[in-house]
């Protein structure tokens, strides 16, 4: 069986950063997979499975609903890992084109006060398994990652 390209990246050498994962083209659009890699994998501890789960609602919540790029997400979710997410956009982007896309969402999310969007048992299958406070530190953590991003933090090794 082929190996899939996320298995061929280096996670030795992986630094928390924003990478393209892959481009795929479908109906004639081509589709963006970004890995938005929170955690230096196997040499940090992975993100609790609550502030995981918030960060996805939170995530899917903000940029579902971005004046811009909304009708652009196609995918927003966490990693089985538990190092990251991955965000699917349709174009043939860039990890400086969704930088700042990125950046505004962790923003949004080390903001956030209220209710947790989807956090409510007609709209979730594990609703109670939430953590807005470790969510949000996971977001202002990663933030500093990208703040100015070199070139090791935005291409995979």
């Amino acid at each position: 069986m082929k190996k899939i390209a996320s298995f061929t990246v280096d996670h030795i050498r992986l630094l928390p950063g924003l990478y393209v994962s892959r481009k795929d083209t479908f109906g004639g659009t081509v589709l963006t997979t970004f890995d938005l890699r929170f955690k230096q994998p196997n040499k940090e501890p992975v993100i609790d499975m609550p502030a995981l789960h918030t960060l996805e609602h939170l995530g899917a919540t903000f940029l579902r609903s971005h004046p811009v790029w909304a009708d652009r997400v196609l995918y927003f979710g966490p990693m089985g890992c538990r190092t990251g997410c991955y965000l699917i956009l349709a174009g043939d982007l860039s990890s400086t084109d969704a930088l700042p896309l990125v950046r505004e969402m962790l923003e949004w999310i080390a903001a956030f006060k209220g209710d947790i969007p989807g956090a409510a048992p007609a709209e979730c299958g594990n609703w109670r398994e939430q953590n807005l406070d470790m969510a949000k530190w996971e977001a202002v953590r990663y933030a500093g990652a990208l703040t100015d991003p070199g070139p090791e933090r935005l291409n995979y090794p």
